[in-house]
C-alpha cells in the first residue's frame, strides 16, 4: 500500500490553513496541524477528526522543533502569522514578533531536524506597498515600499526565506499572494466585512447602514481555494530561495465590490463612511503580475469573482 505523504500546515485554524486542510485531504495527504491551546477552531471543526494536532507555539522554539521531529512531513507550509493590517498599526510590536521572530523559529527547526523538505511561506503582496502608475501589473522584481507594520514583518519573512536558503540551503518557497478572500474569511477585511453587514441587515439584527472605509482603494482578488491551490503546487513544482507573486491579474475598486454584494441582496441600504475603518496610510493599488508562477506551474485561477462574492455572502448568511 503506498505510503502516503504527510504535511504539516502552521496556521491551519485560520482562514486560509483551513482550506488548504481540506484541499490536502481531497488529495489523500496526511494533514497535521500546529495549533495553539487558545486558538479558536470553527473553521476547521467540519474536518477536526481527519487532521492530526499538534500544540505549539511559533514563538517557543522547542515546540515547533518537537512537532516537526515527531511527524517527519514531506512538505510544511507556514501559514500563521499576525495578519491583518488593521491591527499591526494598534499592535506594531506584537505583529514583527510573531511574524519575523516565529518565522527564524520555525526555520531553525528545520535545520535542527535535518530534514530536506519544501517549506512554503505565505509572504503578501502589502510588501510592494507604494506602488506607482507605470509599474502596474507588479512583478517579484518591483521594489518593496512597505506602508504598515504588517507589511514590513511580511518583508522580513520573505527575505529570512531567500537567506535561510542561500545560508543552510533550506527549500523555502516565497509565495507572495495578492488579496485572497472567500467563505471564511474575517471580518476585519473590508469585503467581509460588507458581506457580513449585509447578512445581518437581511436578518434585521443590524439597522440598514453598511459601515465602510476608504472605497477607492483597487485590489486583485483570488478566490482562497484557487490560492491554497497554488500553495500545493507551489511546494511541488516550484524553486526553492524563488518568490512567486499569486494573483488573478484583474484589479476591483472596493466600491465596486461592494456594489457587486448589494446586488446579491434585496434589502435597503445606506453607505456610510467611518474614519475608524480608514488606515494611516492605505496601499492605493495592487494589481500582479504572476507568469513566473504560471509559466513554472501552470496554475491559473479557476473561481470567478462573482461567484466568490455570492459564497461569502452566503457563509455570513448562515452564520449571522
Amino acid at each position: 500500500m503506498a505510503v502516503l505523504k504527510k504535511a504539516l500546515i502552521t496556521g491551519i485554524t485560520g482562514f486560509a490553513g483551513s482550506h488548504l486542510a481540506e484541499l490536502l485531504l481531497r488529495e489523500k495527504v496526511e494533514v497535521h496541524g500546529i495549533q495553539r491551546w487558545r486558538s479558536k477552531s470553527d473553521n476547521i471543526n467540519h474536518i477536526r477528526d481527519k487532521i492530526v494536532f499538534h500544540e505549539a507555539d511559533l514563538l517557543d522554539a522547542h515546540s515547533l522543533y518537537k512537532v516537526i521531529d515527531e511527524v517527519r512531513p514531506n512538505y510544511i507550509f507556514h501559514l500563521a502569522a499576525q495578519s491583518y493590517v488593521q491591527s499591526s498599526w494598534a499592535s506594531p510590536s506584537n505583529t514583527l514578533e510573531v511574524n519575523i521572530i516565529g518565522t527564524v523559529h520555525l526555520f531553525e527547526a528545520m535545520i535542527k531536524s535535518k530534514l530536506e523538505i519544501p517549506i512554503q511561506i505565505a509572504c503578501s503582496s502589502e510588501e510592494y506597498g507604494k506602488v506607482l502608475k507605470d509599474e502596474l501589473p507588479i512583478s517579484e522584481n518591483n521594489p518593496l515600499r512597505p506602508l504598515s507594520p504588517y507589511a514590513v514583518s511580511k518583508l522580513a519573512m520573505d527575505y529570512l526565506g531567500y537567506q535561510y536558503f542561500e545560508s543552510y540551503g533550506l527549500k523555502v518557497i516565497r509565495t507572495r499572494g495578492f488579496n485572497h478572500t472567500g467563505p471564511r474569511r474575517g471580518d476585519v477585511f473590508s469585503e467581509s466585512t460588507f458581506a457580513k453587514q449585509i447578512a445581518e441587515i437581511e436578518k434585521g439584527v443590524h439597522e440598514p447602514v453598511v459601515y465602510v472605509g476608504n472605497l477607492d482603494a483597487v485590489r486583485d482578488y483570488t478566490d482562497v481555494r484557487d490560492m491554497v491551490k497554488a500553495y500545493y503546487i507551489a511546494v511541488e513544482k516550484c524553486e526553492p530561495g524563488e518568490a512567486y507573486n499569486i494573483a488573478t491579474g484583474v484589479g476591483w475598486k472596493i466600491k465596486d465590490v461592494l456594489n457587486l454584494l448589494l446586488s446579491m441582496s434585496k434589502v435597503k441600504i445606506k453607505i456610510v463612511p467611518d474614519k475608524n475603518r480608514m488606515r494611516p496610510s492605505d496601499v492605493e493599488v495592487l494589481i500582479g503580475d504572476s507568469s513566473k508562477f504560471r509559466k513554472k506551474t501552470g496554475w491559473k485561477p479557476e473561481i470567478p469573482f462573482e461567484k466568490t462574492m455570492e459564497d461569502l455572502l452566503n457563509y455570513w448568511r448562515e452564520k449571522v
